[in-house]
């Protein structure tokens, strides 16, 4: 994957490898956000109406492309004419994608037998045919306490990812770069100490905890209703996983996408759980649902 990308961007951001690009989109049910490197403070969002974007792991999500087509039209009006395909970023919702944490014995050295040995280990636990799947993964530093070879491991569906490259297209831009926010906000984490992050977009929650740059656990559930009482009961038992497997607690709780509620949501947790419990920060101002993914990336780029 491009030397040029830093941080776990570098390690795991794109399932297709090419160059870095000059527009960068992030997509969630309620908007399409879109930005240019060169011009990090020019953000722009375009609301969808509800309902144009469904996100799902197992078909089109996609409900309305016309009206998605509209919205990327309406974001990049201004831009010069091109007789060239525009390189582009597609950030994609959590909840589309499938990411693991896979340990092994052995690891061989030749790409496409880790790559076999990748699809067969996550065959039976992803809701997709796994042999009709972008996959992309990386060898991260083992625990300590562990001698197996720790693996990231992302996975989409072929025909979901041409589902939502198709739009940029047909508008002149080529996303060769693919990946998914939680994946891209990376770069805004902490690169040392235990930390967990709780990530909240359209209605899924996403929670990661990391150990220094090391992914130990990764989840994306979809909810509900989206209660604090549902937020809490996905919460508390990942803590005690975390304390049973890593044996020590997290050092902070990051929050994102949590809104006007994040500060009662913060205070809640932080007094139940004795662990201070912060909103997610970025240089580019404060990640929410729909673009913590973007500012990771440009945090990341920058």
């Amino acid at each position: 994957m491009s030397a040029s990308l830093p941080g776990p961007l570098a390690a795991i951001a794109n399932i297709f490898r090419d160059p870095p690009p000059e527009h960068i989109f992030e997509v969630s049910p309620e908007c399409l956000a879109y930005v240019r490197p060169a011009a990090p403070e020019q953000i722009q969002y375009r609301e969808l109406v509800p309902g144009t974007v469904q996100v799902s792991p197992l078909k089109d999500n996609l409900a309305d492309p016309l009206a998605f087509k509209q919205a990327i039209l309406h974001l990049t009006s201004g831009l010069p004419a091109s007789k060239k395909p525009r390189p582009a970023a597609l950030i994609l919702p959590d909840f589309a994608a499938r990411l693991q944490i896979l340990d092994f014995d052995t690891f061989p050295s030749n790409p496409e037998e880790q790559q076999a040995l990748v699809r067969f280990r996550m065959k039976k636990s992803i809701p997709f045919d796994v042999e009709s799947a972008a996959v992309s993964f990386y060898q991260q530093p083992s625990s300590v306490s562990s001698k197996k070879v720790e693996v990231v491991a992302a996975l989409m569906s072929l025909e979901i990812t041409g589902r939502y490259e198709a739009p940029f297209r047909e508008c002149g831009f080529h996303p060769g770069l693919v990946t998914t926010s939680a994946l891209a906000s990376m770069d805004l984490l902490p690169t040392t100490g235990l930390n967990l992050v709780a990530k909240l977009s359209g209605g899924s929650l996403t929670v990661m905890v990391l150990d220094g740059s090391s992914l130990r656990l990764a989840r994306c559930v979809e909810l509900e209703e989206g209660t604090l009482d549902e937020l809490s009961s996905l919460i508390y038992p990942t803590l005690i996983f975390v304390e049973d497997e890593l044996k020590r607690r997290p050092e902070q709780m990051l929050l994102c996408g949590f809104g006007a509620e994040t500060a009662s949501i913060a205070a809640q947790w932080q007094h139940e759980l004795s662990i201070p419990a912060l909103p997610l920060q970025s240089r580019f101002g404060a990640p929410l649902r729909w673009n913590a993914g973007l500012l990771g990336y440009l945090q990341g780029v920058k």
